[in-house]
C-alpha cells in the first residue's frame, strides 16, 4: 500500500473503554498518540492508533508556551471538537487542564464539556486526596477516567522542572500506592510518565487497570508519544530521552504512524535507550 494513502479499509468500530482492559488480557499493546486537529487525527486513526489524546501538551507544542499551566478547558474543548471530526475508530481521550479538577464539581463541569465536545474519556494528573475525590465523583457519574502518575507536567513548579520520578525508595513506594489508589477510586487507565523502567514494570504487574507509558520503559500495557516527537518535529523544547523519530523510518506521516504502532505492538519501542533506570 502506498504509505501516503490513508487505509480506508481499517476497522470502523470505535474502541471502547472496556476494550482497553480486554486488550491487556489479550496481551495486545495499546498505541496512543496525541493529536490536535482533524487532519492528523484522521491519519492516526486510519493507521492503527488505538487512543488519540488531546493533551494539555498543546500549550507547549501548538501554542508555543513553556509549560502546560496556561491551557484552559476552552482550549482543550476546541481541539477535542476538531479531533473528533477525524476519528472513526480510536478512543478520544482529553486532558483536564491545570486546576480544572481542583474540586469534584469543577472536574464534573470540565469533563462534561469535553465529553459533549466528543471525548470518550478524560485524564487527570496526580493522586492527592482531592484528585482521588474527583476520580470517584466522575466515575460515579458514568464518566470514564484515566489517571496520570510519575512526571505530571501540571506539577512542574513543585517538581522544579521536568524530572524523572520514583528513583528514590520512598518515592517509588508512594507511586506504587498511588497507582493502586487511582484504580480503587475508579480510574480505567493509568498513564505513567518518566518513571524508571523497573518501577513501571512493578506498577504494571500490580495494577488492576492497563498502564500506558511515556518514558516508562517497555513493560507497560501500551505507549504514548506526542505527535511532534513521533514525527521528529522541532517544538522549541529539549527533546526527551524517550522520543524517537518514526518519520525517518516511515517515509510519510501515515508510514510513521504504522511504524510506531508496529514497534509498540511487538515490543521494539521503547528500547533501552528510550528508558530510564
Amino acid at each position: 500500500m502506498n504509505p501516503t494513502v490513508i487505509d480506508t479499509s481499517a476497522p470502523t468500530r470505535p474502541m471502547t473503554v472496556p476494550e482497553l482492559a480486554e486488550s491487556r488480557r489479550a496481551g495486545r499493546k495499546l498505541a496512543m498518540l496525541t493529536a490536535y486537529d482533524a487532519g492528523f487525527a484522521r491519519v492516526f486513526d486510519a493507521n492503527g492508533a488505538d487512543i488519540i489524546l488531546v493533551g494539555d501538551s498543546l500549550g507547549m507544542v501548538v501554542q508555543g508556551l513553556d509549560s502546560t499551566l496556561p491551557v484552559s478547558v476552552d482550549d482543550i474543548a476546541y481541539h477535542v471538537r476538531a479531533v473528533a471530526r477525524g476519528l472513526r475508530r480510536a478512543l478520544l481521550l482529553a486532558d483536564l487542564p491545570f486546576q480544572a479538577d481542583a474540586t469534584p464539581e469543577r472536574a464534573l463541569d470540565a469533563a462534561t464539556r469535553l465529553l459533549q465536545a466528543g471525548a470518550g474519556m478524560v485524564k487527570l494528573e496526580g493522586a492527592g486526596p482531592h484528585k482521588l475525590a474527583a476520580i470517584r465523583f466522575l466515575a460515579a457519574r458514568e464518566i470514564p477516567v484515566s489517571a496520570h502518575l510519575g512526571l505530571t507536567p501540571q506539577s512542574v513548579l513543585r517538581f522544579g522542572g521536568f524530572k524523572v520520578q520514583g528513583r528514590e525508595a520512598a518515592a517509588a513506594k508512594q507511586l506504587l500506592a498511588d497507582a493502586q489508589a487511582v484504580a480503587e477510586a475508579g480510574a480505567s487507565l493509568l498513564v505513567l510518565e518518566c518513571v524508571p523502567s523497573a518501577l513501571a514494570a512493578e506498577i504494571t504487574r500490580a495494577s488492576p487497570i492497563p498502564t500506558v507509558g511515556i518514558g516508562a520503559g517497555p513493560h507497560c500495557d501500551g505507549q504514548v508519544l506526542v505527535l511532534h516527537d513521533m514525527l521528529g518535529l522541532d517544538t522549541g523544547h529539549r527533546r526527551p530521552k524517550f522520543v524517537k523519530d518514526f518519520l525517518a523510518d516511515g517515509g510519510s506521516v501515515a508510514g510513521a504512524v504504522r511504524a510506531y504502532v508496529d514497534a509498540v505492538r511487538d515490543g521494539r519501542f521503547p528500547a533501552a535507550e528510550h528508558s530510564y533506570a
